[in-house]
């Protein structure tokens, strides 16, 4: 048994349009021939692929749901979450970068940005000639945001002068234009811990002051960068401030919400690689002179995962149908995101589980699988902070 087995291609099993089905069809090429030969090896080395970035940058699918009039592909977000799931299947890792870039950094830019703010920074980072990264969570402050330190302080001639650290933060040490969320003003009276939150937009090759600090050794994704960021008396104009001052906390929660469809893509996108090869190798692999898979055991245990993988998809899709017809997708997106990324990692263990010892060895892929996808169940809110969310909902339909 070697650990390159022939999968399949998987059916998509939501409906897709003549677009949709080009563009994934492209997709998949790409990720067979380009990606997958060297993503075990980057995964041991850490080595961050710009040269695959920027090739999927002129694919377009580094700026997939910019607008085309800043440079970017003017995708919905239902072809947004295909494109993940597929790129997770191959690379967790690359797929991390993209997503976060699109919807985190690109993301905040496209709902708190002036026009002059959209147009210098986003057709860049559209076409990956610039990496984004998003600057929210620090030392002491992860869901609980409120505790931010940073601080930004604004000077007599309108300018301001950031201070502080942010910790985790992907494309940390890669990224050329960057978002920090930083505290502008003291919390008003009834209006949350999170009021007098600011965010800021900036190119680091604009500014003096920023430097990176530790570059995380992580369990999974390891060739996606992840680095603290230091800010030191920057000095940032006062067209830097992204939306309104003080209440960027609103958007934070937009750009939130639209990241956890990618994170559930991802999830999904991750569960769905194991399970495709479980359900190959249990195929391929005898014991007592038949294939594994015609146990019942095992033939119902890949039933349950096909079953709970394509649930996870319906989620996800509802949630980016929402979001692309322009309702609340909140608690669609939180429940989505909670329910694909535990069956996802669920998979990658029962994947595992049924490879036996041969799962835990780093020759075959589904340990990484894993390891790559259990940071799904923390970034974009933790499983705890998608169940608040869902739950305060519940309490609120039921209450009279």
């Amino acid at each position: 048994m070697t650990s390159t087995l022939d999968i399949p291609v998987s059916p998509n099993v939501q409906p897709m349009n003549d677009d949709q089905r080009t563009i994934v069809s492209a997709l998949k090429s790409f990720l067979k021939n380009r990606v997958e030969p060297g993503a075990a090896e980057r995964d041991q080395t850490g080595e961050f692929p710009f040269d695959i970035v920027k090739e999927l940058g002129d694919m377009g699918i580094m700026g997939a749901q910019t607008p085309e009039e800043y440079g970017g592909a003017g995708l919905d977000t239902a072809t947004f979450a295909m494109i993940i799931e597929e790129i997770a299947a191959v690379d967790g890792s690359l797929c991390l970068t993209v997503a976060s870039h699109n919807s985190l950094c690109q993301g905040h830019i496209l709902i708190g940005g002036t026009e002059e703010q959209k147009r210098k920074f986003l057709p860049d980072l559209a076409a990956a000639r610039k990496l984004g990264a998003w600057g929210l969570t620090e030392p002491g402050s992860g869901s609980d945001s409120g505790g931010m330190q940073s601080r930004a302080a604004e000077q007599p001639d309108g300018s301001w002068l950031l201070n502080g650290s942010k910790n985790f933060i992907t494309q940390g040490s890669v990224g050329g234009t960057y978002v920090v969320l930083a505290r502008t003003d003291a919390a008003r009276p009834g209006k949350g811990k999170n009021d007098g939150i600011s965010a800021f937009v900036f190119n680091r090759d604009e500014v003096q002051g920023f430097s990176i600090g530790r570059k995380e050794d992580k369990l999974g994704l390891r060739s996606s960068d992840t680095a603290q960021l230091i800010f030191e008396d920057i000095r940032l104009p006062a067209d830097a401030l992204l939306g309104e001052r003080g209440n960027a906390f609103k958007d934070v929660m937009r750009v939130l919400d639209g990241g956890r469809v990618g994170i559930g893509a991802m999830g999904l996108g991750l569960g769905r690689a194991a399970f495709e090869y479980a359900a190959k190798y249990t195929l391929e692999r005898q014991q007592f002179g038949k294939p594994i898979a015609l146990n019942q055991d095992i033939a119902f245990r890949l039933a349950d995962m096909d079953t709970r993988l394509e649930a996870a998809r319906l989620l996800i899709r509802k949630a980016a149908d929402l979001k692309d017809a322009g309702q609340n997708f909140t608690v669609a997106v939180a429940r989505a995101k909670l329910f694909a990324t535990t069956v996802g990692v669920e998979a990658c263990d029962e994947a595992i589980q049924m490879l036996g010892g041969y799962g835990y060895i780093k020759e075959y892929p589904v340990e990484r699988y894993w390891r790559d996808n259990r940071l799904t169940r923390i970034g974009e809110g933790t499983d705890e902070v998608q169940r608040l969310v869902i739950s305060r909902d519940v309490l609120k339909r039921f209450a009279d």
